[in-house]
């Protein structure tokens, strides 16, 4: 057995303790983190159950994890979400995913993620397929954007947001005038997973948090999605921006990203050119 085929059974287990607090736990106490911004009860207690579990199995092994951050080094390193789309989670949408991914360097490799209210859980291990409940997926074949369900990510929060949405804004638009539909679900990781099952064609998102993107990635990227930088680089832990869509699709909403890059830009030229050049 491989090392990632001893390690995904491991981290089917992890999400497995962490999906019944989620399905059993209120949300609790919540703890601004800024900005309109919150972590619930549930957030940490999954993050310190899954760190102490994870430790105790596979000590060689680091962890980073949303709430508390790194402990532990080594090659290979855990990234854990324990609740992707907390407000979902404490309004009572069942948009809200467990997100447990494996690095390696600044790859990932594996990936679990489970939709405890939708009764889905996605796997993938680099090299081995993507399965959602045991059984293979693979993206959609869509070639067309007046064909493409597109995701895109929650626009920002926090210090110098109006300034980090202007590009999310501009893409928005771009999306709606070119896309078949455009959604917001709130979850990275579950945009990524409905990408990998054929249900969305493309999930953008203008960040790339190690703790938010690992696990997707490595389920989107083995159900055979093109997952990018904003560069058109191939997409790592260092990556900007996390652009993820079917093979025929990438390049279209590559572009669309970039031209939402440099609208700011060009809007801040036009408000400043005298009207009577």
């Amino acid at each position: 057995m491989t090392e990632l085929g001893r390690l995904l059974p491991l981290a089917v287990q992890a999400v497995e303790r962490a999906s019944l607090v989620m399905r059993h736990r209120p949300a609790g106490t919540l703890t601004a983190k800024g900005d309109r911004d919150l972590a619930s009860q549930v957030d940490f207690q999954i993050e310190r159950d899954l760190r102490l579990f994870l430790r105790d199995e596979t000590p060689e092994i680091g962890f980073l994890g949303e709430e508390e951050g790194v402990s532990g080094s080594g090659e290979l390193q855990w990234a854990l979400d324990p609740v992707d789309g907390t407000v979902n989670f404490v309004r009572g949408l069942p948009l809200c995913a467990i997100s447990l991914g494996l690095i390696r360097g600044r790859r990932p490799v594996l990936g679990v993620i489970d939709l405890p209210f939708l009764d889905r859980r996605y796997t993938a291990a680099e090299g081995h397929g993507a399965q959602a409940n045991g059984q293979p997926i693979k993206v959609s074949d869509t070639a067309s954007l007046t064909e493409a369900i597109v995701a895109i990510g929650d626009y920002a929060v926090g210090p110098d947001a109006t300034s980090r949405n202007r590009s999310r804004l501009a893409l928005t638009a771009l999306l709606a005038a070119a896309a078949q539909r455009v959604r917001m679900t709130g979850s990275a990781a579950l945009d990524l997973a409905w990408l990998a099952e054929g249900k969305f064609d493309a999930a953008l998102t203008l960040s790339n948090h190690p703790w938010d993107m690992t696990a997707g990635v490595v389920i989107a990227r083995e159900a055979g999605a093109v997952i990018l930088d904003q560069d058109g680089s191939a997409h790592s832990s260092d990556s900007m921006a996390t652009i993820a869509a079917t093979p025929l699709l990438a390049d279209q909403v590559l572009q669309l990203v970039n031209l939402a890059e440099s609208a700011p830009a060009r809007s801040r030229q036009a408000r400043g050119r005298n009207p009577t050049d």
